[in-house]
């Protein structure tokens, strides 16, 4: 697949097969298109040429690189609102999950970046689905905290997509490393 913003290639001929049950965790230099091929994976851009297949957005949890949190709702209430109503009692779970069951009535305001962040994820590990995407994914969490949340996703079994800048995330988090360099976007290792 491909993606051109007016004359200038943001991806080009990007080929990948996501094997079932594997963690993929992407490197590269800002700006060589990571993030632009994890929406386009989402389905939440269209690449200029070629297609995805075998996934449905609806099918994919999705952890932006920002935080996105809702600053009206509480901690609880940011997990609950991606849970149909029949399972909001979940969120409560993925809070203690994410080990901020004490902070579930605040707002996120009150809480650390790193705190935030936590939110975040268990939010899209709440939302959960066939595939889990993560961008730069423990922006401003310990490392003790990130081990205990890396062997979470681990424990999920579902192919995870992960874009970081740390290399000790990636040996940890990782089944398989692949480096970029671009733009255009290019796969340079297997």
């Amino acid at each position: 697949m491909s993606v051109r913003y007016g004359k200038n290639h943001a991806l080009k001929k990007v080929s990948l097969e996501i094997p079932k049950n594997c963690i993929y965790a992407f490197i590269g230099p800002s700006g060589c298109g990571k993030t632009t091929l994890l929406r386009v994976l989402a389905g939440l851009e269209q690449p200029s040429a070629g297609t995805v297949t075998g996934i449905c957005p609806k099918e994919i949890a999705y952890l932006f690189q920002e935080d996105r949190l809702f600053p009206w709702r509480t901690a609880l209430q940011n997990i609950m609102d991606v849970l149909p109503r029949e399972r909001w009692e979940e969120a409560r779970l993925w809070l203690s999950r994410m080990e901020l069951e004490n902070e579930r009535e605040r707002y996120p305001a009150e809480l650390s970046g790193g705190m935030r962040r936590r939110v975040a994820l268990g939010r899209a590990l709440a939302l959960g689905g066939r595939l889990l995407i993560l961008d730069e994914p423990f922006t401003g969490i310990d490392a003790a905290l990130r081990g205990r949340l890396i062997a979470l996703i681990r424990s999920l079994d579902v192919p995870v997509l992960a874009v970081t800048h740390d290399r000790e995330e990636l040996s940890a988090l990782s089944d398989r490393v692949i480096r970029l360099e671009g733009p255009p976007l290019r796969v340079v290792e297997k």
